[in-house]
């Protein structure tokens, strides 16, 4: 069963709503072991943000999927974030994501904006990614994978952020 239709299956009221710790340490790491397959897999490289699957989208605007990290060159550890309109643009400080039981690190989470046209002149837009990634993966022959959570800011949030930040 995919995490769409357990999301339909769910009475009123309910909803997918899991946090980093989750979706690392249950989905992800399931992925990485072959064991996960509720979830889509997308090629974020030829995929447009507007142009996601309905598959992979939960409630209204929320999107869950895997993403094997493609590499901007062969033999270098950069990440091609790149799609035919525009690109991913890391922004502030990647994320540790713990375990609360323990306290030790499980997988780290990137914040991503994605901008139309080409770097540096890009146009910022309202598409969020949040990039979940293993800590330590555990089959080195899977360690691209990454299960990301993409959404669009709606304006009014954007601005309301804006505001509260020049209120302190």
């Amino acid at each position: 069963m995919e995490l769409r239709e357990i999301a339909f299956a769910l009475p009123p009221g309910f909803r997918f709503h899991s946090n980093d710790h989750e979706l690392v340490c249950h989905y992800l790491s399931k992925k990485v072991s072959n064991q996960e397959r509720t979830m889509v897999e997308i090629d974020l490289h030829i995929q447009e943000p507007w142009e996601l699957p309905d598959a992979g989208k939960l409630g209204a605007d929320e999107w869950y999927f895997f993403s094997f990290g493609d590499r901007k060159y062969a033999t270098g550890s950069r990440t091609n974030r790149a799609t035919k309109s525009g690109y991913w643009k890391a922004t502030g400080k990647d994320r540790e994501v713990s375990d609360p039981a323990t306290g030790a690190a499980v997988g780290m989470r990137k914040t991503l904006v994605f901008y139309r046209g080409r770097a540096p002149n890009g146009a910022k837009t309202n598409w969020v990614m949040h990039e979940l990634k293993l800590e330590m993966p555990r089959s080195p022959s899977k360690e691209d994978w990454v299960l990301c959570r993409v959404f669009e800011k709606r304006k009014g949030e954007r601005d309301q952020a804006r505001e509260s930040a020049f209120l302190y």
